[in-house]
């Protein structure tokens, strides 16, 4: 269906970052599926100060307001810093959601990496709370948790175990699967 696509970041600004890997591994997915996605970084986006916002939107922060607008779904890539998501994360989600929020109606799917036994459980919980409240649906499941991710992805950036991989492009299938059958149908091209 034509305009309708994702967008895509990871809460982590390392360069060999695995929710990085993740997030890759996901759009590769999600285009297998039918919906295109891009990658955006979140490294320029400076920390949110309301002085700044006052003065207007610094163009790393309305760069992804519009990517984010434009967007009919999300997939974002989490990592887990003590037991919630990271700073640079929130940061971006923080300017996005400043009036008029770019995140009001879209579809979300959420993964995460963490070299931690339980992955990113309470990362992905403390995400979908927050995005529930800017009114963004957030898929269900299946959920996907990579846990020991220090050693979870092969040096080509895939995963290793099959079954991880399999609940990607599953999570993928069902975002593109949402995301059509939530889209608007298209406007009639006028009459005359």
């Amino acid at each position: 269906m034509p305009g309708v696509h994702a967008v895509a970041f990871a809460g982590s600004l390392r360069k060999e970052s695995w929710n990085k890997k993740l997030l890759r591994l996901a759009i590769d997915a999600a285009r297998e599926a039918g919906l295109e996605a891009r990658e955006l970084d979140l490294a320029d986006v400076p920390l949110y100060s309301g002085d700044v916002e006052a003065v207007g939107f610094p163009a790393a922060v309305e760069g992804l307001r519009r990517a984010v607008r434009e967007a009919s779904a999300l997939i974002i890539a989490t990592p887990e810093y003590n037991n919630s998501v990271p700073g640079v994360l929130k940061n971006a989600i923080d300017w996005v959601s400043r009036p008029p929020s770019a995140f009001d109606g879209k579809i979300a799917a959420i993964l995460g990496a963490s070299p931690g036994t339980f992955g990113t459980v309470s990362a992905q919980h403390a995400l979908r709370q927050v995005l529930v409240t800017l009114n963004v649906l957030t898929l269900p499941g299946p959920r996907v948790f990579v846990a020991g991710a220090t050693h979870a992805f092969e040096p080509d950036g895939n995963l290793k175990d099959p079954r991880a991989a399999e609940q990607v492009r599953t999570l993928m299938q069902r975002l593109a699967h949402t995301t059509r059958a939530l889209a608007p149908p298209p406007r009639p091209a006028p009459l005359g």
